[in-house]
């Protein structure tokens, strides 16, 4: 006999959270000092770093970004902006030439540009705060789950000096899971700094590899461009990371009453 065929439409389900990782929404994640050694523990909440992947929000926001931060470089000049070309090069009839009537013609050698690039152009592309502010959360919880942010309690150094910077580096590559910090030539690690250092900023500042800011500049484009992050005082930036969401969920929500 042969089966019925059902109508039933199959659901498709969202991606879940991080499993396993996460007891009552929160997570424990390790804390390190300057020697490499754990210290302690700060709680993660999972509304910021156990969100699941999400490829078209991610692509639309990095797109963005990197557009954004296009610098305008290639410019030619037209027929208008070169030099010269003032004066008629011949009379217009009885040479037995083609008629011109300026060597600054896009056709003559030296002339100007037909269609080339102008820095006029712009490569700006809009990017609503809330897509921004969650694709970096999103961001977060993509290399929290993959074990590329290394929580530092500080990072005192009292004044500009590289060797300073590399023994730091030299003890966190220490740490198991974060063996390459300090070998990979580019894009190794980006670190995220509570508050302007300008003695840890200069100290680093002959690392080719190793990029630094502030924990309120942080954006999904420092995320997924290094291959490391390491959080200096943890409990401090992950304030500033609710605050900077309650802020912006605060905003939103007073935009749509105003529209109601």
């Amino acid at each position: 006999m042969e089966k019925k065929q059902t109508n039933a439409t199959t659901v498709k389900k969202r991606p879940p959270a991080i499993k396993g990782e996460f007891s009552n929404g929160v997570k424990k994640m390790d804390v390190y000092n300057t020697d490499g050694k754990k210290v302690g523990s700060v709680d993660l909440s999972e509304k910021l770093f156990g969100l699941p992947w999400n490829d078209a929000l991610m692509h639309q926001v990095v797109v963005g970004m990197q557009a954004n931060a296009r610098a305008h470089i290639a410019h030619t000049k037209n027929r208008g902006e070169v030099a010269g070309g003032g004066k008629k090069p011949w009379r217009q009839k009885g040479t037995g030439r083609a008629r011109h009537g300026s060597i600054r013609s896009p056709i003559w050698r030296g002339g100007g540009v037909t269609f080339g690039p102008r820095n006029e152009k712009s490569y700006s592309v809009k990017i609503n705060k809330n897509m921004r502010k969650k694709a970096l959360f999103v961001a977060l919880s993509r290399a929290v789950k993959e074990g590329r942010v290394l929580f530092v309690d500080s990072i005192n150094i009292s004044g500009p000096k590289t060797s300073d910077a590399l023994g730091l580096l030299k003890a966190f590559s220490s740490i198991k899971g974060f063996e390459e910090l300090l070998g990979r030539r580019k894009n190794s690690a980006f670190i995220a700094l509570p508050r302007p250092d300008e003695a840890v900023s200069k100290s680093f500042s002959n690392f080719g590899n190793i990029e630094l800011d502030e924990i309120r500049n942080l954006n999904p484009v420092d995320v997924l461009s290094h291959k490391f992050l390491v959080v200096v005082d943890p409990k401090a930036a992950i304030s500033a990371l609710e605050a900077r969401a309650q802020r912006e969920e605060s905003r939103a929500k007073q935009l749509a009453e105003t529209a109601n």
